[in-house]
């Protein structure tokens, strides 16, 4: 199908860009659905799972888990209180500072 681009105006060439791009998107997630299935063919064929081969949730980007922060400051009045470093700073830090006291003098 061959299209003469010059004697298209600027809305008909704009369409015909819009219909080109959702075409290629089609053709690109046919391609992704077809390697998909070889590749579950393959690992179905050596006998093993999915999740044996990628481990389990691995649909899209992977994501670090939610681990717990080892804390960075302690407080000097209270030691059971303490602060990873990360979010909103405790009251107890910023009370600390304005009373005086320097980051590193908390710091564990």
């Amino acid at each position: 199908m061959a299209v003469d681009i010059k004697n298209l105006n600027h809305n008909q060439l704009n369409e015909l860009i819009n219909k080109a791009q959702l075409r290629q998107n089609e053709l690109r997630k046919e391609k992704v659905g077809k390697l998909r299935e070889k590749i579950h063919a393959l690992i179905k064929a050596e006998g093993y799972a999915f999740e044996d081969i990628f481990g389990q949730g691995v649909r899209g980007k992977a994501r670090k888990s939610g681990g717990i922060v080892p804390p960075k400051y302690r407080n000097p009045a209270d030691p059971e209180q303490t602060w990873s470093g990360r979010g909103k700073r405790p009251r107890w830090f910023n009370d600390a500072l304005k009373a005086g006291k320097k980051e590193k003098d908390l710091a564990i």
